[in-house]
């Protein structure tokens, strides 16, 4: 069954909330005072990483995960209370953007009340005991969804959210590691109550049945490749043939730079991407997808955020907000940037360096943007021809005027991109 992507996601950027690091306090009632400067940069979405009691049996770290879920249906008290959450999504709402909840299906904490008054709920090994689902997620406690009572309970509360708080939808952690019919159901269930926007941590596109959107994994790995060396663009049209081949139009995927993963684990966007964090920022923006900020990209945060332990955003007057406002002014503004089948072609430009430069043309009726990306930490110097780059534009981030012919020389300094409008 193919679901209908809500009509207000067509044009959205997301941005992650990780609301424990996000202020000192690390509360809800402190995040709400940064919605307004978010408003203003132009976010659309709001993923919120899960809200929920943390649990403290077999906890990770100090902290722990909030991907350790003790109950589905109440507010993490060191994040404040359920009239905290329901006044941020208000506030929300009031400014036009949406919220968007962190679900985590496929385990529990081991302190969550299932495990004590349902535990035929869960995986079990021979001699009865609850399972972790693997040996390093030692933390949480599998869920069985060959029991049609676990299936009821999570849907019970996937429901709860969407009628008491009015969310606009989900985002959900592992979702293959919980099977696709599940979801196809929670999903019509939740739909009777509100039309909401579903995205799968995941890359396989079967799971589209139940989803509007998918992780671009494949993409994000790529990029760090390039960005290290290890390949060149060249391997972006072995991605694009990929996307053409496996994914129908209409599905969304999300692009980003980091997230709470990749921060956790493997370092910050800079430590991934060096000088080049900046023009993978814009190419995450001007590829078929949906752009990704997350937590203190804006600031130019240069230190990972840990799962488990409390290490607070410093913002320093947001250095790269006026920075991503542009991007998601220019993601909304022009249609030829938008969502899915909602957005344009995408047409590549030959270049005298294929290997080091990208440039393409995102066209949809008399919209039309040239991109054009050094994804090399080297000046080069090259022609780009193609009729699509005649025309008047305007560069986005410099505001000059340009007229540009059929074929053109240009020289760019390491990293360096520029779009030109028209």
């Amino acid at each position: 069954m193919a679901f209908k992507t809500p009509d207000w996601t067509k044009s959205s950027n997301i941005y992650e909330v990780n609301i424990r690091q996000f202020t000192q306090e690390g509360n809800i009632v402190s995040f709400r005072k940064h919605l307004k400067r978010l408003k203003d940069m132009g976010v659309d979405i709001l993923w919120l990483m899960p809200i929920f009691p943390i649990g403290e049996k077999n906890r990770k770290g100090t902290l722990g995960s909030a991907y350790s879920v003790k109950d589905y249906k109440e507010v993490n008290p060191d994040f404040g209370t359920k009239q905290d959450f329901k006044q941020l999504v208000e506030e929300v709402h009031a400014l036009g953007m949406r919220v968007v909840l962190d679900w985590v299906a496929n385990h529990t904490a081991w302190d969550n009340s299932w495990i004590e008054t349902a535990p035929e709920r869960y995986y079990r090994d021979s001699h009865g005991n609850i399972m972790s689902p693997n040996d390093d997620w030692t933390d949480v406690a599998h869920l069985n969804y060959d029991n049609p009572d676990t299936v009821s309970a999570m849907i019970d509360a996937l429901s709860y959210w969407v009628k008491e708080f009015d969310i606009d939808g989900y985002r959900c952690d592992m979702a293959g590691l919980v099977p696709t019919w599940f979801w196809v159901k929670a999903r019509k269930e939740v739909d009777k109550i509100k039309h909401c926007f579903w995205l799968a941590e995941w890359e396989d596109p079967s799971i589209h049945e139940a989803f509007d959107m998918t992780y671009s994994w494949e993409l994000h790995n790529l990029m760090k490749q390039i960005a290290n060396k290890q390949k060149n663009v060249y391997d972006f049209d072995h991605y694009r043939n990929y996307e053409l081949n496996c994914f129908k139009r209409e599905n969304y995927r999300l692009i980003f730079t980091t997230n709470h993963d990749e921060s956790a684990w493997n370092g910050t966007e800079f430590d991934r991407f060096g000088e080049g964090a900046k023009m993978f920022a814009v190419l995450s923006y001007l590829l078929p997808g949906m752009p990704l900020i997350y937590s203190g990209q804006e600031s130019a945060f240069n230190r990972p955020l840990p799962l488990f332990e409390k290490t607070e955003i410093i913002w320093n007057d947001y250095p790269l907000g006026d920075f991503y406002k542009r991007l998601n002014t220019l993601k909304t503004s022009n249609e030829a940037l938008w969502n899915g089948a909602f957005g344009g072609s995408f047409s590549k430009i030959m270049t005298t360096d294929n290997s080091h430069i990208y440039a393409f043309a995102r066209i949809k009726g008399k919209n039309r943007v040239i991109a054009i990306l050094n994804a090399y930490g080297d000046r080069v110097d090259f022609t780009a021809e193609s009729e699509l780059l005649s025309g008047s534009f305007k560069e986005w981030f410099s505001d000059s005027k340009i007229v540009l012919t059929s074929r053109e020389k240009f020289s760019f300094a390491p990293w360096e991109f520029r779009i030109y409008v028209g």
